[in-house]
């Protein structure tokens, strides 16, 4: 109400003369076209269906690529960036590749690398935002401004790879679906693709890009345009002579394909509607619409926001003061958490030293009565080996008393012998003395 009263305050006034803030629009595109423009595509779709051809084709030069193989096990984003110029005005083109996608046998998870890639860039960008000092002026922004979706001409619907990845895709980038080398099918069959594709598109909920009508200028080219999506494209490097010039065209043994013949593909619909007509509006788009929905979630995910519960006027300082009061109250949370763990830590370390002592004591003991058996036997083995040197030693003795008795004896048999003799012939003059006495 007060934003309506307002405007409704506002007089409309007439200059008195020439002021100068007429060339303000002569400014911003001095500034501009000083600056240079940035532009990035995303391509997505299957090795060896022509992205890299309708690239070359699409901005008339020759980007340096590598031919992918079949054989990758994931999917990867190859970015390759470019400085282009026409005339005065300068671009820096960054061209993604998705290397490997479609290749692998279970394909269920091959949109997440891309997702990931393309939330990434959008990361980049909020992290320079939220900044204290920025530099978005001379920040080089890489997020997506197109992905150009490539469909395989052959079958007669959309992959459910495609509906997949496009669906995920569709809140974060704008989509363009293309239908690839769409010179290997006939005008008819052509025609009924992209109805079915259109229709699956729309069944399955997936929004691609739609030209704006908003605007005057191109209301009427958009809205036609509209109503060829998805573009059939052909794109080709080789020079052709067609009449009296030369085209870009695919040679064949009943004829040519003209790039650039509208009768024959619809490339010069999507170089028309890509770059000379909605380049700008793609890059609004992604500032306005995917940029800002990526932006929203991720700071409420942090906790910020611009209305408290009745619906009242939420200030950036009191969404600080509410959030750290939050920290606050979660990190005195974790910390008797992990004051708790500690304490739980500790009383379990305590039970673990207590058991390990009890079993060491255990041990002990064990070990002390084993060592104490073992001195016990050790002692009874001395006490009888003591025995039994002691019995040897009066064993030697006795033997060596013996021995030398034995000895002495045989010294002492020969003088005894003589002596024996003796008595024996002195015995008769004693025994005729003796009677003869007895006679007197």
């Amino acid at each position: 109400m007060a934003a309506t009263d307002a405007n409704e305050d506002k007089r409309n006034l007439e200059l008195g003369g020439h002021v100068g803030f007429d060339s303000l629009p002569d400014q911003l595109v001095s500034k501009s076209v000083a600056a240079g423009f940035c532009f990035n595509i995303l391509c997505v779709g299957e090795t060896g269906i022509g992205k890299s051809t309708l690239m070359n084709t699409l901005f008339n030069t020759t980007f340096e690529n590598e031919e992918a193989g079949h054989f990758e096990s994931v999917v990867q984003l190859l970015p390759q960036m470019y400085d282009l110029q026409e005339s005065n005005v300068k671009l820096k083109l960054t061209v993604v590749h998705t290397v490997g996608f479609g290749d692998q046998i279970n394909k269920e998870s091959s949109y997440k690398p891309i997702l990931d890639y393309v939330d990434a860039q959008f990361e980049r960008y909020l992290e320079e935002e939220l900044k204290i000092k920025r530099y978005l002026l001379n920040y080089h922004d890489t997020r997506i401004h197109i992905c150009l979706y490539f469909i395989a001409p052959t079958g007669h619907s959309l992959k459910s790879l495609d509906l997949v990845t496009m669906k995920k895709l569709d809140s974060k980038v704008n989509i363009i679906p293309v239908i690839a080398k769409a010179d290997t099918v006939s005008k008819s069959e052509l025609d009924k693709l992209k109805i079915k594709i259109m229709s699956e598109l729309v069944s399955n909920g997936v929004q691609i890009y739609q030209f704006p009508t908003e605007d005057e200028a191109v209301a009427e080219i958009n809205s036609s345009m509209n109503a060829h999506l998805p573009f059939a494209v052909v794109g080709s490097a080789d020079d052709v002579k067609v009449g009296n010039k030369m085209v870009k065209a695919r040679l064949y043994p009943w004829g040519s394909v003209q790039v650039e013949n509208e009768n024959h593909c619809d490339f010069v619909k999507l170089r028309e509607m890509l770059l000379r007509v909605n380049m700008e509006d793609l890059r609004d788009q992604t500032h306005a619409r995917h940029y800002e929905l990526y932006r929203r979630c991720k700071l409420e995910e942090m906790g910020f926001k611009d209305t408290d519960p009745d619906s009242q006027s939420f200030s950036l300082q009191e969404t600080y003061e509410a959030k750290r009061k939050e920290f606050i109250v979660e990190l005195q949370r974790k910390e008797e958490e992990m004051r708790q763990l500690f304490v739980n830590k500790v009383k379990e370390t305590e039970a673990e030293l207590k058991e390990k002592e009890k079993e060491l004591h255990e041990r002990f003991e064990q070990l002390k009565r084993l060592h104490q058996d073992e001195k016990k036997n050790l002692e009874e083995k001395r006490r009888e080996l003591e025995e039994e040197m002691n019995s040897f030693n009066r064993r030697k003795v006795a033997a060596e008393t013996l021995m030398g008795q034995a000895l002495q004896g045989c010294s002492q048999q020969p003088f005894k012998k003589d002596k024996d003799k003796k008595n024996f012939f002195s015995l008769p003059s004693a025994c005729s003395l003796t009677s003869g006495r007895n006679l007197n």
